[in-house]
C-alpha cells in the first residue's frame, strides 16, 4: 500500500499539480488505526486523505461510474462493485444516489469460502452461486430492484471480463458490454481449467485467476437479483468521482 502511494506522490510531484485529493475507505474507516494511518499519509506523502462515509463513498463510486455514460430519461441505473470482500451496490438517477448497500459478498471471500477443488467442482460453484445470489438480492429491497433498468459493473472482475472477451486486444474497456449469456459461456470456461492454464488466458491478469471465476459467479448472480440480461462495464470508479468531486468544487454530499 504505501509503495503505492510512493508511486503516486513521485507522479504528483513530477506533474506539478496543484490540486490533489485523496480519500480513504471503509478499511481504514473501520480500521482502529484509522486516524493513525490518516496521519502517516499526510506526513509521509503530503496527502490530506479524507475518510469517506459509507454515503459518500456510493455517492462517489455512483459518479465516476456514469461520469461518461449518456443516461436516458428517468433511467434507474445499478452499479455493481465487487471487491475481495464486499460488494457495494449503489441504484440511482442521473447524478443522485437514491440507495446503497455494502454486501458481504466478495471474490476472496468467497472463493476461500466455497472453492477448494482445482479446478473448482460444480457443486462448490452451485454452493458459491447459493450463498451470493440470496444475499445480493435480499440486500435491496423488492421495489428498488424492481426499478432498476440498466447496470455499471466497476472494479476488478467487470473490467478483467471486458479484456477476456475482447482477448486481450484492447485497453480501453470502457462502455463494453456483457450479456449474462457470455458471462455464462465465460464462468463455464474458466472454471473448467487449472488455476495454471487460466493465468495464461489472454485479456486476463495472472493476478487475477485465482478469483476471477467467483467473480463472474457474484456478478451474474447481482444481474439475476435484477432481473438484467447485460452490464456495462467502466474503469472509471470511486477514484474518477473524487477527481470530479475536486474538479468541481463541490463536495459529493
Amino acid at each position: 500500500m504505501f509503495a503505492a502511494l510512493e508511486q503516486y506522490a513521485e507522479a504528483i510531484a513530477e506533474l506539478g499539480a496543484t490540486a490533489t485529493t485523496a480519500v480513504m475507505t471503509s478499511a481504514v474507516r473501520d480500521a482502529s488505526n484509522g486516524r493513525e494511518f490518516a496521519a502517516t499519509v499526510r506526513d509521509r506523502y503530503g496527502l490530506e486523505g479524507r475518510t469517506l462515509s459509507g454515503d459518500q463513498e456510493a455517492q462517489l463510486t455512483f459518479l465516476g461510474a456514469t461520469a461518461a455514460r449518456d443516461a436516458g430519461a428517468g433511467e434507474r441505473l445499478l452499479v455493481i462493485d465487487i471487491g475481495g470482500g464486499s460488494t457495494e451496490l449503489v441504484i440511482g438517477e442521473g447524478t443522485e444516489v437514491a440507495f446503497h448497500v455494502s454486501t458481504q459478498v466478495g471474490v476472496v471471500r468467497h472463493s476461500e469460502r466455497h472453492l477448494h477443488s482445482d479446478p473448482p467442482t460444480r457443486d462448490e460453484l452451485e454452493a458459491l452461486a447459493g450463498d451470493a445470489g440470496p444475499a445480493l438480492a435480499t440486500a435491496v429491497p423488492e421495489d428498488d430492484r424492481e426499478r432498476v433498468t440498466a447496470a455499471v459493473a466497476v472494479a476488478g472482475t467487470a473490467t478483467q471480463c471486458a479484456r477476456i472477451d475482447l482477448e486481450g486486444e484492447a485497453d480501453d474497456v470502457e462502455g463494453h458490454r456483457l450479456s449474462v449469456a457470455r458471462l455464462g459461456a465465460m464462468l463455464r470456461e474458466l472454471a473448467a481449467l487449472p488455476l495454471e492454464q487460466r493465468r495464461e488466458v489472454p485479456g486476463l491478469d495472472p493476478d487475477r485467476a485465482p478469483t476471477i471465476v467467483a467473480g463472474i459467479v457474484i456478478l451474474t448472480q447481482a444481474l439475476a437479483a435484477f432481473g438484467l440480461a447485460g452490464v456495462e462495464v467502466s474503469d472509471r470508479d470511486i477514484l474518477w468521482g473524487a477527481a470530479l468531486e475536486l474538479g468541481s468544487g463541490k463536495s459529493a454530499l
